[in-house]
């Protein structure tokens, strides 16, 4: 049987009415790039964010109608909001829209965040970025994820690196996760924590040359079509610097705030700042940074050497004004359990380096707690 093409899709997604029940979504432009890869179909539907729970019913009807095409082994459909929205209000009467702000495509006051909807049973969500790769970000993540489980939370952690998904490595976690009535993603799981990663769904080796929606579509449903279950923190490793998933986070997802991981030297520092500035500029609470690699323990001497300098971190955080979380040392230990996929916090519960992951968590946690938590919206699926 000869491979499923977009334009197929396109045709199949003709049927799928729009908001004003006379155009299709296809008619009407609110259909993103499509990608297909290995049988499955992605793409994700522009809507205004303020309608986007009750178009739920036209996005599972658009997802039905691609997965009952021949040759379709599944789909990711997703809705999203940016700023063709306005694409999705009935083309008649564009007067009486404007009044309400919902039908412009540019309206300039209609910021993402209003709109901002949570994730059900999910009390929190963390994000961990940096400013470049290199930093040892994932690593972070995990080891972090792994200390407020310690810390006697219940824990999951979401990869959002779409084109370089590292959790399955990081976690030693192979194969498929299952679906629950053909669309619900139940999570994997390993060390305690529930885990979502691209890498679960795609071949390590295939090349995911996606376009920025298909992007935001992906992450959006890896985030909200989860089983999740009831969880105190969800922590998302953030794929390094300042694109488009980082953007989509900060704007639709109702983060508690930001974790910024970084190395002592002046140059990782300096990207560092881009990170702390973007999620400032979206009011993004900055928890505070991490020095990693802040220092090296010689395995046979003991001896101590700051290969990176040292301090950098701790500085940076005084001068702009956010809690500094600790200090990571370089130790063989972390760069070994972390290749074998298995985490220094669940490898060595007790060892130095694991009370000092936990000991970042707490400071992490005691902020998360300690501010007040808008109440999102619950999502319905059925």
């Amino acid at each position: 049987m000869a491979d499923i093409t977009k334009e197929q899709v396109l045709e199949t997604l003709k049927t799928v009415r729009g908001p004003d029940l006379e155009h299709s979504i296809v008619e009407l432009g609110m259909v993103s790039d499509v990608f297909i890869s290995d049988g499955k179909v992605y793409f994700s539907i522009t809507v205004p964010a303020e309608q986007a729970k009750e178009l739920e019913p036209m996005r599972l009807a658009a997802e039905r109608v691609i997965k009952e095409m021949p040759g379709v082994k599944g789909a990711l459909v997703a809705l999203t909001a940016d700023k063709k929205a306005g694409a999705a209000s009935p083309r008649p009467a564009p007067a009486q829209a404007a009044p309400h702000g919902h039908s412009h495509p540019h309206a300039p006051h209609q910021p993402p965040r209003a709109a901002k909807i949570g994730v059900p049973g999910v009390k929190a969500i963390i994000a961990v970025a940096s400013g470049k790769g290199g930093v040892g970000k994932s690593t972070t993540a995990v080891n972090l994820a792994l200390g407020l489980l310690a810390n006697g939370l219940r824990v999951g952690i979401l990869d959002a690196d779409i084109y370089g998904p590292s959790m399955p490595r990081l976690l030693k976690i192979s194969g498929r996760p299952t679906q629950i009535d053909g669309r619900i993603i139940n999570p994997m799981e390993n060390y305690g924590l529930k885990v979502m990663s691209m890498g679960f769904l795609v071949e390590e080796e295939t090349a995911m040359i996606w376009r920025g929606p298909m992007v935001q579509s992906a992450l959006l449903q890896m985030l909200r079509e989860v089983a999740w279950g009831e969880l105190d923190v969800l922590v998302v490793d953030m794929p390094p610097g300042t694109g488009d998933v980082q953007l989509t986070m900060a704007q639709q997802v109702p983060l508690a705030g930001a974790v910024i991981v970084s190395t002592p030297q002046d140059l990782a520092l300096i990207d560092a700042r881009k990170g702390l500035n973007m999620f400032r500029k979206v009011e993004v609470p900055v928890l505070g940074i991490v020095e990693n690699m802040s220092y090296f323990i010689a395995p046979d001497t003991g001896a101590r050497y700051d290969i990176f300098g040292h301090g950098g971190a701790r500085k940076e955080a005084e001068r702009i004004g956010v809690p500094f979380l600790g200090e990571v040392p370089l130790t063989m230990g972390i760069r070994e359990t972390s290749d074998a996929g298995t985490p220094l916090v669940a490898a060595e519960p007790n060892g130095v380096v694991a009370g000092i992951y936990r000991e970042i968590a707490a400071n992490v946690w005691k902020q998360v707690a300690g501010s007040p938590q808008r109440a999102a919206p619950s999502i319905v699926f059925e």
